[in-house]
């Protein structure tokens, strides 16, 4: 099987691409490259990422990176602020089931656990998923905080997942835990969702490490 893996450079993918990777034929990585909205720490970190899992991961591994920041902008200049978060996740789930469809990959990877965050709710999980027909695999879906934190200590990750960076700055003040499909659709509609897409797609790069 090929699975294609959403990853950022913080602690919880880097252990989700991991631990399915051992699975996998092949892995193919999707970073969605947010600035603006962070600085250039995160994807040198994100790159240090991709290095060591490269060494332990026994597959063939192969990783884009998306330029997600514009898209994130249209949201938050058109949209509703509340549900960034969401828009986020499903945009990057069409990226990633786009890519798929190229690279002929099985499943995507989500370094989601439930509860965690605003976007990781069940509610909001649900409404994420709708943006794609792709199988969504999320291996830490039923795992403490500590238990991944644990987990990314033994396999090396945890310590380039914690190197500083802005964060991002895209996150709501407020953002909403209880998103409705049939509001992030409406919101979805006052922008070209499948243009945003098609750029991204067409703008990104493969990472050669």
């Amino acid at each position: 099987m090929k699975f294609l893996s959403l990853i950022s450079s913080g602690i919880d993918s880097p252990v989700a691409s991991y631990l399915l990777s051992k699975k996998a034929d092949e892995m193919i990585l999707v970073h969605g490259d947010i600035k603006p909205f962070t600085d250039n720490r995160e994807i040198e970190n994100f790159t240090h990422l991709v290095s060591h899992l490269k060494k332990i991961i026994s597959c063939p591994v192969k990783t884009y990176v998306i330029l997600h920041g514009y898209s994130l902008s249209e949201f938050k200049q058109n949209c509703n602020n509340k549900y960034t978060c969401v828009f986020c996740k499903r945009t990057l789930l069409r990226y990633a089931e786009k890519i798929a469809e190229i690279e002929d990959a099985d499943a995507v990877i989500m370094g989601d656990s439930l509860g965690q965050v605003a976007s990781q709710t069940l509610q909001n999980i649900r409404v994420v998923d709708k943006a794609v027909n792709i199988p969504i695999l999320r291996p830490l879906i039923g795992l403490d905080k500590e238990d991944v934190v644990r987990i990314a200590k033994e396999i090396g990750t945890f310590e380039i997942s914690i190197l500083p960076t802005d964060g991002c700055s895209a996150v709501p003040y407020k953002p909403s835990t209880m998103a409705k499909l049939e509001k992030i659709l409406e919101e979805e509609n006052k922008i070209n969702v499948n243009d945003l897409v098609k750029k991204a797609i067409e703008m990104s790069k493969i990472l050669k490490i």
